[in-house]
């Protein structure tokens, strides 16, 4: 497991080797989770990198829509 220090203005420094499995870079922005007691940061990523990241999920096409969504 990975530790970081909160630095007197509130910074910290994420390690070298998370920075390169996530292929995060400088300037890169980060989305910030805030959870019970927990932090999560998520790279976000240019929508030109998701096309196809669904692909082979399952539609399910037998759900009961609500009444106000039916086309």
């Amino acid at each position: 497991m990975n530790e970081v220090t909160v630095s007197p203005k509130y910074q910290i420094v994420i390690p070298r080797d998370v920075r390169a499995r996530l292929g995060i870079k400088p300037g890169q922005h980060l989305s910030i989770i805030l959870g019970e007691g927990s932090i999560t940061l998520l790279p976000r990523r240019p929508i030109e990198e998701m096309e196809g990241f669904l692909r082979g999920i399952k539609v399910k096409e037998d759900f009961e829509r609500e009444p106000d969504r039916d086309l």
